[in-house]
């Protein structure tokens, strides 16, 4: 019999790693350790996938152009496949996120170039709103971080720069839970109905949003979108449409995941926390350190578009292949003593953001919002601990979120 003890064997399937996994849902590390240390490279039939665990192979990888990224292009009977719309064989339905060039490079350069002028020109605004939120928040006792402060910034966030209607924040944030189902390969029947119903209801908001701000601009993304694509932008509204809702996802549940990893690791760790404290201006630092050790997404994937050697291994053309950012974050060969959290080093660059063409293009205003929240909500509550609690985290496979985060203040 094992000593429940001893260091964990080596997982040998890509779910025993994901939040599929109830082990791997409450602590991925430990398991993350054991498959770096096992070897470069795991094959897993059961989903047809490979899985890379050490950092150099993974930032070779994901800034490699040859790989490809949309689902139908991964062999029949892989988790990837499993992702692609039956009722869009061809993926022409489909965000900057798995779209392949040319279509992918059409589409990102106007989107990216526009969304980073609008952080810019709106930066005071941002911080103006998230100071706003934790004004509002409970002035003493327990409350909820994550319902309080952790969700309605990042969505307030994002729908401002998209101008979107404030009234209907309750309305995006369940609608862009419904949305990101459709990166959860093993959805059930229940799951997909929801996600296709949000996908509907997104789809009709940003149509009537679209023509409103073609006739009536205003300060916001969408019109400088709109606006755009009139000067002869080479993007279609349906692009434009499902690019806008990707922005509105992808901008508010990992940066909620962002925030509540972080104050969930300065709580556990005071010495940290002290330091922050002592000196505020280890906010950017301390945004890098939360992204390394506690990242929101936990795994990326690629797909071969060829026969080709991989991480030393021999690959065969549509097969995908999984990198777990995670282990690549706490690689011992890349960050000496990867196990600790600590926001006063100066560490190596992480690769929580992906990297390549596909690199995470909400990374600017996710390190904006994180830096002023760190900052506000400690100067807010310089005595805020954290109650004994069972700390639930998300079961969404790849990502690594807190449900419930209790504080006392």
């Amino acid at each position: 019999m094992r000593d429940e003890n001893s260091p964990p064997e080596a997982p040998t399937r890509i779910l025993e790693i994901s939040a599929f996994d109830p082990q791997a849902r409450e602590n991925p590390h430990p398991r993350m350790r054991a498959l770096r240390e096992a070897g470069r490279v795991l094959r897993d039939e059961t989903v047809k996938a490979w899985l890379l665990s050490h950092h150099d192979d993974i930032r070779a990888t994901v800034n490699d152009g040859t790989f490809v990224r949309h689902p139908s292009k991964a062999e029949e009977g892989s988790i990837t496949r499993m992702l692609a719309d039956p009722d869009d064989p061809e993926g022409g339905r489909t965000s900057i996120l798995f779209m392949d060039n040319p279509d992918h490079s059409r589409n990102r350069g106007p989107l990216m170039q526009a969304f980073y002028q609008r952080i810019k020109k709106m930066e005071a605004e941002i911080v103006a709103l998230i100071d706003g939120v934790i004004d509002a928040a409970p002035s003493s006792g327990r409350f909820d971080l994550m319902a309080h402060i952790a969700i309605p910034i990042p969505i307030l966030v994002i729908a401002h720069i998209l101008g979107v209607d404030e009234s209907r924040l309750g309305e995006f944030r369940e609608w862009s839970e419904g949305l990101i189902l459709g990166l959860n390969p093993m959805r059930t029947a229940e799951q997909t109905a929801y996600m296709e119903a949000s996908r509907d209801k997104l789809d009709d908001y940003f149509t009537e949003l679209m023509a409103a701000r073609r006739q009536h601009p205003r300060n916001d993304l969408i019109s400088d979108m709109v606006q755009a694509q009139a000067a002869g932008g080479d993007f279609a509204d349906e692009e434009l449409r499902i690019n806008l809702q990707a922005l509105l996802v992808g901008g508010n549940l990992t940066t909620t995941d962002l925030i509540g990893n972080g104050v969930w690791l300065f709580l556990t760790h005071p010495e940290q926390l002290a330091a922050f404290k002592a000196d505020p201006k280890l906010d950017a630092p301390a945004v890098e350190e939360v992204l390394r050790y506690e990242a929101p997404v936990q795994a990326t994937s690629r797909i071969l578009s060829e026969d080709r050697e991989v991480a030393g291994c021999p690959m065969h053309k549509s097969q995908p292949v999984f990198m777990s950012l995670a282990a690549a974050n706490r690689d011992p060969t890349r960050f000496e003593n990867a196990e600790a959290f600590d926001i006063t080093v100066k560490r190596r660059s992480h690769i929580s953001f992906g990297g390549g063409a596909h690199i995470c293009i909400g990374a600017p205003l996710a390190r904006i919002e994180a830096r002023r929240v760190y900052r506000k909500l400690f100067e807010r509550y310089p005595n805020m601990t954290l109650p004994e609690q069972k700390i639930v985290w998300r079961a969404l496979p790849f990502f690594r979120g807190i449900e419930k985060l209790e504080v006392a203040v």
